[in-house]
């Protein structure tokens, strides 16, 4: 029997205007598809122009200009149909997304399908089996009792996967699916005889504890906004009146 974590996954990442999953817009993203363990992944890249200016605080983090992407982004609304027909098809073949903090990235999705299709992410997977895996609820999970931090880079360098340019969507994916795979194999006692469907149900109650444990922070007075106990996506916020 193939393990969850030696078959078929489909990795998802995004670059975006900024750190607000509401408002701020993507400018790439990329899709990496690996059939199996060790095989040639097969690699989707979309840049966008997000109609918005870039920040300069995230072209720092991620390298991307209002200059290229007006170059050489594509209009939101065909890119964000396209994205959304491409994962809807990785889950109609029973392929898991990998999604490093998904919360973030299929909220900012949504929004974006939202603002530009009239849409949604539940709807354009309302006929597939939604399967989400996480690496940053998984590794926090088990193995929780790890200081340091926990970011994609921090997960690459701990379990040997080599990051070939943070920041970067396809890199980043690459290396998501690689990180997911090294976290099954190390924790295969735990988790291998889970399917992936039974680990996406199992990670929306891991991630809301973790949230509720990171609650400390914000009651002393901590700057960050409160983690959102929702996984892997939060609910759309109320139209103000």
């Amino acid at each position: 029997m193939t393990h969850w974590y030696e078959g078929p996954l489909a990795a998802f990442d995004i670059e975006t205007t900024g750190t607000d999953a509401e408002q701020d817009r993507i400018v790439s993203a990329a899709l990496v598809v690996q059939d199996i363990s060790g095989s040639r992944a097969r690699v989707t890249r979309w840049l966008v122009n997000p109609g918005i200016p870039i920040p300069v605080a995230a072209t720092e983090v991620h390298g991307l200009t209002d200059a290229l992407v007006q170059r050489s982004g594509r209009w939101p609304a065909p890119v964000i149909e396209e994205v959304g027909r491409a994962l809807a098809e990785q889950c109609m073949a029973g392929r898991p997304l990998v999604v490093m903090n998904a919360p973030f990235g299929l909220t900012v999705l949504d929004r974006e399908m939202r603002r530009h299709r009239d849409s949604s992410l539940a709807r354009y997977l309302e006929s597939a089996p939604f399967c989400v895996l996480d690496p940053g609820v998984l590794d926090r999970h088990l193995d929780a009792v790890r200081k340091g931090r926990r970011r994609l880079v921090d997960l690459c360098s701990l379990y040997g996967v080599v990051l070939d340019g943070s920041h970067d969507a396809v890199a980043d994916a690459a290396a998501a699916l690689e990180v997911v795979r090294s976290v099954g194999r190390r924790f295969a006692t735990a988790t291998g005889a889970l399917t992936a469907a039974q680990l996406h149900a199992r990670q929306a109650v891991w991630h809301a504890a973790q949230s509720r444990g990171q609650q400390e922070w914000f009651a002393r007075g901590a700057t960050r906004t409160a983690p959102d106990q929702a996984w892997p996506l939060r609910p759309q916020l109320p139209a103000v009146a």
